[in-house]
């Protein structure tokens, strides 16, 4: 499949350096399911997303390098900026396998573009009994570094992740795990990430996000864990901010900065906005 038309822009990113990288292709048809999914991973990056004009907006599809995927963060603020480059800017609308949602786009100068989604709905649920446990066997930190005020869920926002709020900061930058074991568990629950966090603040969160079900060891910037955390933290009435930031990256040498929204009522959508760079 060319690639001719292929951008890779790195979402989240903080000023010229950082952010997650994903591949956007815009075109007038989708190419074949299996041409998208080789093409994904040939990229190689956690996603790519691809884009055909439908109705009133654009029709999207992810695929990360093993499977396609139902909804991506860092890949659809990519796509608002592959958008912002061919001279749309506003309210957008783009069209999910199975929903649709907003996202807006703004131009700076000079030829900076910064794009917001609007999350699908949010909710948290516990995870079956002892599933945390068996995770949490193939990492190298226990339940005894969680954070009693933060108990593991399993919470979505377009996707499913595990969040972990661990209690110190050294065991968020430490955490690693066994790929083959955690990825078998997660596709168990069909979860895309496990997200490991550290409440720094009440206005800051640093977060890893560890992907094996995608076939990738970790992202670097993540908006729907970033929509799925804010839906986990409104549902806890943690007292925080409804607006605050996340870094992450910073562990992989690629520095993140999102930007978290959201209202009182539980389960709507959370506002997820963030910087773009363009690599190639």
């Amino acid at each position: 499949m060319k690639m001719k038309n292929l951008k890779r822009i790195a979402a989240f990113s903080e000023g010229n350096t950082g952010g997650n990288p994903a591949g956007v292709m815009i075109g007038e048809e989708f190419p074949l399911d299996e041409d998208m999914q080789a093409t994904a991973k040939e990229v190689g990056y956690s996603e790519t997303c691809f884009l055909v004009p439908f109705e009133d907006g654009w029709r999207i599809r992810y695929f990360s390098p093993e499977t396609e995927v139902p909804f991506c963060g860092h890949a659809t603020i990519a796509a608002g900026a592959a958008l912002g480059q061919r001279n749309v800017s506003g309210a957008c609308r783009l069209y999910l396998n199975d929903r649709q949602i907003d996202i807006e786009i703004q131009h700076h100068v000079p030829d900076r573009i910064s794009v917001a989604l609007q999350s699908p709905e949010t909710w948290t649920r516990q995870a079956p009994k002892g599933y945390t446990e068996q995770v949490l066997r193939h990492f190298n930190f226990t339940t005894d570094h969680l954070d009693p005020l933060y108990p593991p869920m399993i919470a979505y926002g377009g996707s499913k992740h595990l969040v972990l709020v661990v209690k110190d900061m050294r065991v968020l930058q430490n955490a690693a795990y066994e790929f083959e074991p955690v990825r078998a568990l997660m596709k168990e629950q069909g979860l895309a990430t496990i997200s490991v966090v550290y409440i720094e603040s009440l206005k800051r969160v640093c977060a890893r996000n560890f992907f094996a079900s995608g076939g990738v060891y970790e992202d670097a910037a993540t908006g729907a864990a970033a929509a799925a955390l804010a839906g986990y933290l409104r549902d806890l009435d943690w007292g925080g901010a409804r607006s605050f930031e996340i870094s992450q990256g910073v562990d992989m040498g690629y520095p993140s900065r999102i930007f978290v929204d959201y209202g009182e009522t539980k389960g709507e959508s959370v506002r997820v906005a963030g910087s773009t760079r363009f690599i190639v």
